[in-house]
């Protein structure tokens, strides 16, 4: 059992940063890819970021590259994702998750942290 807890969210302006860091508790963490996920209101929830279970390999959706960076810190059973040059539309609620043995939808997820970027 995995258990996730989201921090670091908040309201930026546009061009701002943010922090967001996913702790885990269990013992077994560092053994899992993490992810980073969002959702805005009337939308489906989509990647963002990814990073595989020692943090030599990250992935990224097209529309946040360049501007985030995920990475991790197993020893304080940690996941971060930095946020650049936020955009209107990064405004969402932002989850990260384990991965599962049949994709992130069957792993442990957090309750998500609300990011707001205004214009």
């Amino acid at each position: 059992q995995v258990q996730l807890v989201e921090s670091g969210g908040g309201l930026v302006q546009a061009g701002g940063s943010l922090r967001l860091s996913c702790a885990a508790s269990g013992r077994t963490f560092s053994s899992y890819d993490m992810g980073w996920f969002r959702q805005a209101p009337g939308n489906e929830r989509e990647f963002v970021a990814a990073i595989n279970w020692s943090g030599s390999s990250t992935v990224y959706a097209d529309s946040v590259k360049g501007r985030f960076t995920i990475s991790r810190d197993n020893a304080k059973n940690t996941v971060f994702l930095q946020m650049n040059s936020l955009k209107p539309e990064d405004t969402a609620v932002y989850s990260c998750a384990t991965r599962g043995s049949l994709g992130y939808k069957n792993g442990y997820w957090g309750q998500g942290t609300q990011v707001t970027v205004s214009s």
